[in-house]
């Protein structure tokens, strides 16, 4: 019974330290109970170790994830059970893999293990096609930014190494009292894990403080059209959409304005790739970019090729008919009244079971397609290599980061690479209602503000909109289901982070480190077998 509560209070103290509406502190204690959990189990217990440990693990983690993720079930229940049980199942699979690991090692390569195995974990979910990074332990910071200053040097992963390691501070401070008895550990140890939190939020407070502005910003108007995707948007002609993005820029729009951004797939129709030029949705970019002379306007639209010869295919090409395909796209464009082109970025991190099948040729032949319809978007979505910035002159150049995109702090930092002065997110996140989910995608978009000391210029559908200073401060922000405009000044920065030149090199790290530390206890668990 007691370790089926402290499996509870674990998972628990996850879900009350997470955005937006929790408060971080929890989190720094919350593995302790599953800890001391796996403990007594490894310790005492005689039979069905590993089962019991996997079955209260994924206890703890259900919980975390039910409570911190329920929302997905507004847009699809099936995708929302599937990431709640699977990316639980996940978890758990890690926690009995430092159990087994546990069991044939020391304390310290126990520890390190688990840090490092968990931060592999988070860095697989970054990249695979399974990918939902979402609760990945350094985001729980977004709401308290001046915590976390130190992420332009070493992104969320970060984070999550200092989470874990005052868990296990924590953990070995119960385990030394336990055993010992003594008043003077406990003093110790309390000195020990409030240095290590003081210190770490102390200099991020003096960061925070003393962070300079850029020196140079442009005047940004940001559309929010409140238009519903369930029963408008895929309803409504890119014409109407053109003339209600006119009218809500008439009267913000200025002579000094720089730039005026809407939101994903604002324009949803399906244009033909081969046709953008005579589209509705260049028609009125352009017609808005014309109402001042240094104007540029930065939307969302939906795109697609058809075509019938097989060289073409790719894995992500939807197939109509023998010898006909076509390729989907989820775009970001900009036009400029003074420029004849269209530039554009393809959506290219793209969300699992709406946009993207999985693994096809395994699943595929086995559950057929499979693909969720989230408002008429029933087709796989096809990307591009490059992080592609797209310039309002020759000298200033923004990145157009799509929706779920911006969970991904690696992949932002990619567009900085590439000479991004500020950030530009168009989104659509009326898919999960009034919930914790729009909430807390706009909160991770301060991570990225901070990770790569970059303005934030975000444009959300149904809201929240907002700008983000450089520091991760909401400075301007239009509330949920309101149609308006947010104007305001970004500003423009050149110089790159820490993070932005070498990314996750923490994560990488902790690949070594948990493969040595995993090979190292087979080879001296086989030694110690009796023969």
């Amino acid at each position: 019974m007691r370790n089926f509560f402290y499996a509870l209070l674990s998972g628990v103290l996850l879900a009350i330290a997470w955005p937006t509406y929790g408060f971080p502190l929890f989190i720094f204690i919350a593995f302790v109970p599953l800890l001391l959990v796996e403990f007594h189990i490894r310790n005492f217990s005689k039979n069905w170790n590993k089962s019991k440990v996997f079955g209260l693990a994924y206890l703890s983690f259900f919980i975390w994830n039910l409570i911190t993720t329920y929302w997905i079930y507004f847009s699809t229940p099936f995708g929302g059970a599937f990431a709640i049980l699977v990316n639980s199942l996940l978890m758990s699979l890690i926690f009995l893999l430092y159990h087994v690991v546990a069991k044939r090692t020391g304390f310290s390569a126990a520890a390190a293990f688990l840090v490092s195995i968990w931060m592999v974990f988070e860095k697989i979910h970054l990249s695979w096609d399974f990918s939902w990074p979402w609760l990945n332990l350094g985001n729980v910071f977004s709401e308290y930014i001046s915590w976390v200053q130190w992420y332009e040097f070493t992104g969320t992963f970060g984070g999550t190494l200092w989470i874990m390691l005052v868990n296990i501070a924590v953990f070995k401070a119960i385990l030394q009292y336990r055993e010992f008895k003594e008043k003077s550990i406990i003093y110790r140890s309390a000195l020990k894990v409030f240095l290590l939190l003081s210190i770490p939020i102390t200099v991020s407070l003096l960061m925070y403080y003393n962070h300079e502005e850029p020196e140079d910003d442009i005047n940004v108007v940001i559309l929010q059209p409140n238009i519903n995707p369930y029963t408008e948007k895929y309803n409504t002609t890119d014409e109407r959409i053109g003339k209600l993005l006119m009218n809500l820029s008439q009267e913000s729009v200025n002579d000094s304005t720089d730039l005026v951004l809407a939101p994903e797939t604002v324009f949803a129709d399906g244009t033909r790739l081969n046709n953008l030029e005579n589209s509705e949705a260049v028609f009125y970019g352009n017609q808005i970019s014309r109402k001042s002379s240094n104007l540029s306007f930065l939307g969302g639209l939906s795109l697609y090729e058809r075509f019938s010869d097989p060289e073409k295919v790719r894995k992500q090409t939807n197939q109509i008919g023998p010898a006909d395909w076509y390729d989907d796209y989820n775009s970001a464009f900009l036009v400029k009244s003074s420029v004849d082109s269209t530039q554009l970025y393809h959506k290219s991190k793209l969300v699992v079971g709406v946009e993207n099948f999985p693994y096809q040729n395994i699943l595929k032949p086995i559950l057929g397609n499979i693909m969720i319809d989230l408002g008429g978007t029933v087709a796989m979505k096809t990307t591009q290599e490059d992080r592609e910035v797209l310039w309002l002159d020759d000298s200033t150049g923004t990145a157009p980061i799509i929706c779920y995109e911006s969970v991904y702090g690696e992949y932002v930092t990619e567009y900085v690479q590439n000479e991004a002065n500020f950030l530009c997110i168009i989104t659509n996140d009326a898919w999960w209602g009034n919930t914790q989910g729009h909430k807390q995608h706009l909160s991770y978009a301060k991570l990225r503000a901070v990770e790569s000391r970059r303005y934030v210029a975000r444009s959300a559908n149904t809201g929240i909109s907002a700008i983000i200073n450089s520091r991760g401060d909401i400075v301007k922000s239009l509330g949920y289901e309101k149609r308006g405009t947010i104007k305001g000044k970004v500003g423009v920065a050149s110089g790159k982070t820490f993070y932005v030149n070498y990314g996750d090199y923490i994560a990488r790290i902790a690949q070594f480190l948990a493969l040595f530390i995993f090979l190292f206890s087979i080879i001296k668990f086989r030694r110690k077998r009796p023969a």
